[in-house]
């Protein structure tokens, strides 16, 4: 692909990697990848391979991890408007039962985990500040979904002078077709979408 894209020169510049990466694990949690969860992605599996490896690759380069959780208290007083759109969350309650909010995969001790209400990983959030005192300068993401949450925390990444790597193989969606489409969207205007191999190259040089 040139660098103009697929949509001429007016969309999908390039903002490349700079020398500080982190990887961001956006809410890959039990209510995504089991089979009865309320928000169960058709197959989760090859997402939740990627992002273990982008994680082990970033522990073994000595890059930061940083995990986000969605998590409510009882009775949703914090979830504002969102909850009223996407009753579903209901399952992130302290209150609620399923336990759909325990990750994925394991954080190491002392990696943060970054407490959201709203799709952004950012809005309302310590991230900035954490990845500004990490000395991030460019923010690997991978998790769920890509319509939602990895588009919004891509675009907020930007929007705070963080540069935002998109992997692909490491988000889902509900549908391969949402998947796909807001890739491409992402690619056009927010973020640079990157395969595993070359994520994974960047990240196993050392800090």
């Amino acid at each position: 692909m040139s660098a103009a894209g697929p949509h001429g020169p007016a969309f999908s510049g390039r903002v490349g990697w700079g020398s500080q990466p982190a990887v961001l694990v956006v809410d890959l949690c039990r209510a995504y990848t089991e089979p009865d969860g309320p928000f169960a992605l058709p197959d989760p599996a090859s997402a939740v391979e990627a992002a273990a490896a982008l994680v082990d690759a970033a522990r073994s380069g000595g890059h930061p991890v940083v995990w986000t959780a969605v998590r409510y208290a009882r009775g949703l007083a914090d979830g504002g408007l969102f909850v009223r759109k996407v009753p579903a969350l209901a399952a992130f309650a302290e209150d609620a039962p399923g336990e759909w909010g325990e990750l994925t995969l394991e954080p190491d001790p002392g990696e943060p985990v970054v407490v959201k209400q709203y799709a952004s990983a950012f809005f309302g959030t310590t991230l900035a500040p954490t990845l500004v005192g990490l000395g991030v300068d460019t923010v690997v993401l991978a998790g769920v979904s890509t319509s939602g949450c990895i588009r919004a925390s891509a675009t907020d990444a930007l929007n705070s002078g963080f540069r935002p790597q998109v992997v692909r193989q490491a988000c889902a969606d509900r549908s391969p077709a949402l998947h796909e489409n807001n890739l491409a969207d992402l690619d056009a205007k927010y973020a640079d979408v990157v395969d595993l191999s070359g994520a994974l190259t960047h990240l196993q040089r050392p800090a």
